[in-house]
């Protein structure tokens, strides 16, 4: 295409003297007027595939975007290219929006993006027609086509009524373009837009800057900080949990830390939301902590890490969400901290809702890819490109287990003990009074019978604390183990234990490094360690009673609550029971003082639920 119109309009528009990957081909296939589905990475050059063509054909370009903030940004970069372009959606006023429909109608306009609930009105509909008749349609643009997909993570209802567009228009070429998508998302997106004739162009899905790395989680912010502090002090990046209570507390804790750092999720007032987006993007070192509703069409070049301090809820999540980071090609850090709580809560959350049975089987099946990546002894980037169909040859060399290679180990003998742990105490209990159990510590006599009569009771004294709570997170994450839902997280013998059990097959699991943190610590911050026994319960009743209580005496003494019980003392409560003062004051955190001032009033919560 050298000398072409394609290349000039690149060079004199745009300012690139090459095209790059696949664009070169996606670009002359649709000026061409052919329909095209486009996989390409985030940060790929995605925008260029439509933008090029709609300005080499004649017509204006009609982009379907789902992102008020993304049409803004990408109006905005355009203009400032010198391209006719607008966008229209529910946050402009009337009297603009007229304006640029009689923009449209006078074929001054070369690019409009358009929110899928706007494109489908039948007056927009009819302005449609009016204008192919007229200067005519160059093309319509579909981005973020995964948003069709109902087991996307981002499914958008609208999107599956978009084949309008190729009956009412068949001779417009269509160009659907997505930066995440399995082979099943794929299907669907070809299926769902009646794109089956389409040419598909599929880029490699490689971030090779993007340095992977799955630590175990011990104390998440603790760690956290070490990570900003040692490699991020003063970089832009976002920080993903999985509520909006944890992205408060987080952005707040990290605020009284000195960090520059904002919330962002969708409970918050649109003009906050907007305001704090504003702020990441056009300032520099800000940190945004959020949730998911937070990212999808954020064109911020500079994002240097993505952190997670949950657990994502597929493979494509993770993807989409680590791609945030290093668009500009520069080296970038996706760093996760992951636990046995976020394995438990995951699934408990999916168990739980209320989709139909058949979407909670496939969304069981990307949590076990996405735990399988977490566990993963191989290269990331490997691992993570198998997932998409993609075969990545030789080690990347910069993701953790690259570079620190990880030990495996003849778990065999161990399992054997864990799982029969958990079936002679009656599948039952959670990990924390399991792990007691192997560890011949003192148990409340919590059954009919002590469990110090069991015959698993101190066989596993040879294995550290910390090397248990490894092997239990992964026997949940390996699919031995099941979270009981109806048991506050206890965990159940799943069918895949009975041959480990009966001697039949052998299990080997990876030898976790201990976590250690490299600045000094505090007194409360080694109190809230080694935690990663306990499942992020945010919706547990007893858990919200557990709170509750320590907020109504925190209150009445004009307190924090923290002052009162920290949340890594909650969790100890929640998850042993203690059903006398003498358990409780086993608990960590819970001194004589606090015990004195506040161990009745817990105990009869405990005792109420108990009863109920």
């Amino acid at each position: 295409m050298s000398n072409s119109p394609a290349l000039q309009t690149l060079h004199d528009i745009f300012g690139y003297s090459t095209f790059r990957g696949e664009q070169e081909a996606v670009v002359a296939h649709i000026t061409a007027g052919g329909d095209a589905l486009v996989l390409m990475p985030t940060g790929g050059g995605k925008s260029l595939c439509y933008q090029l063509p709609a300005l080499l054909r004649e017509g204006v370009g009609i982009v379907v975007s789902p992102l008020i903030a993304l049409m803004q940004d990408q109006v905005d970069a355009l203009k400032q290219l010198g391209v006719r372009a607008a966008f229209l959606n529910s946050s402009q006023h009337a009297d603009e929006a007229r304006e640029i429909t009689a923009q449209l109608m006078r074929g001054h306009l070369q690019i409009v993006y358009v929110a899928p609930e706007r494109l489908l009105m039948p007056s927009f509909l009819s302005l449609l027609d009016e204008i192919e008749q007229g200067a005519g349609i160059a093309l319509f643009a579909i981005d973020e086509a995964h948003c069709v997909s109902q087991w996307g993570h981002d499914f958008r209802p609208e999107y599956r009524k978009l084949t309008v567009l190729h009956e009412r228009f068949p001779h417009v070429p269509r160009i659907a373009l997505t930066a995440t998508a399995d082979a099943p998302t794929r299907a669907e997106i070809i299926e769902r837009l009646q794109l089956e004739n389409a040419r598909q162009f599929v880029s490699s899905f490689d971030r090779p800057n993007i340095k992977y790395r799955v630590t175990q989680k011990a104390n998440a912010r603790q760690q956290l900080e070490v990570f900003l502090e040692s490699e991020h002090a003063n970089d832009a990046g976002i920080i993903y949990c999985l509520s909006r209570k944890k992205v408060e507390e987080t952005a707040e804790w990290l605020k009284s830390r000195g960090w520059d750092a904002l919330p962002y999720h969708a409970g918050l007032d649109a003009s906050v939301r907007n305001q704090n987006q504003r702020r990441f993007l056009r300032e520099e070192g800000v940190i945004m902590v959020a949730t998911v509703a937070f990212g999808m069409g954020i064109d911020k070049p500079n994002v240097r890490f993505v952190a997670h301090l949950d657990l994502p809820k597929s493979m494509e999540g993770y993807y989409q969400e680590t791609g945030r980071a290093g668009r500009d090609g520069l080296p970038a850090n996706a760093w996760m901290t992951y636990g046995l709580g976020d394995v438990v809560s995951m699934r408990k959350m999916l168990d739980s809702g209320d989709a139909p049975e058949e979407r909670k089987a496939v969304e069981r099946q990307k949590l076990d890819a996405l735990l399988g990546f977490c566990e993963s002894t191989s290269c990331r980037h490997q691992t993570l490109l198998r997932y998409f169909g993609e075969q990545h040859d030789g080690n990347c060399g910069q993701c953790d287990n690259c570079l620190n290679p990880v030990d495996t180990w003849d778990a065999t003998q161990a399992v054997r003990m864990a799982l029969s742990t958990v079936y002679r105490t009656g599948q039952r209990f959670g990990v924390v009074h399991l792990i007691d159990v192997l560890l011949g510590k003192a148990t409340p006599k919590v059954t009919q019978f002590s469990h110090e009569t069991l015959s698993t009771f101190g066989i596993g004294k040879a294995i550290s604390q910390a090397q248990w709570s490894s092997v239990y997170r992964q026997l949940v994450a390996g699919g031995y183990l099941i979270s009981d839902i109806e048991a506050y997280g206890g965990l159940k013998l799943a069918e895949s234990a009975k041959p480990v059990l009966k001697g039949e097959s052998e299990v080997w699991l990876r030898r976790d490094v201990e976590v250690v943190a490299t600045r000094k610590v505090s007194k409360a911050e080694r109190g809230a360690r080694a935690k990663e026994g306990y499942a992020e319960v945010s919706d547990d009743p007893l858990w919200l009673a557990l709170k509750a209580k320590r907020m109504e005496l925190a209150k009445e003494q004009g307190v924090p609550p923290y002052v009162i019980f920290h949340d890594s003392t909650l969790l100890e409560i929640l998850n042993r029971k203690p059903e006398s003062l003498t358990e409780m004051s086993q608990i960590t955190g819970v001194g004589q003082a606090k015990l004195e001032r506040y161990g009745d009033e817990f105990l009869e919560v405990l005792e109420e639920f108990a009863n109920s």
